[in-house]
């Protein structure tokens, strides 16, 4: 698999297109600048290291 930079204007642009929605040119910057902040939140969830010995539990208990 390649190693690319993931492009967040385009992958909204195409979302757009796949969910037949229409972004007006002066939120499109908004949109992409939350998706970049989803991107930041999303890294720093996903670099959190768990112990191998984790397993999910068949219920929720708050």
């Amino acid at each position: 698999m390649e190693n690319r930079e993931f492009e967040l204007e385009e992958y909204v642009k195409q979302m757009a297109l796949l969910l037949d929605l229409q972004i007006r040119d002066e939120y499109f910057d908004g949109v992409v600048a939350n998706f970049e902040r989803i991107k930041a939140i999303a890294n720093l969830v996903i670099s959190f290291p768990l112990p191998e010995e984790i397993e999910v539990p068949s219920i929720f208990e708050p």
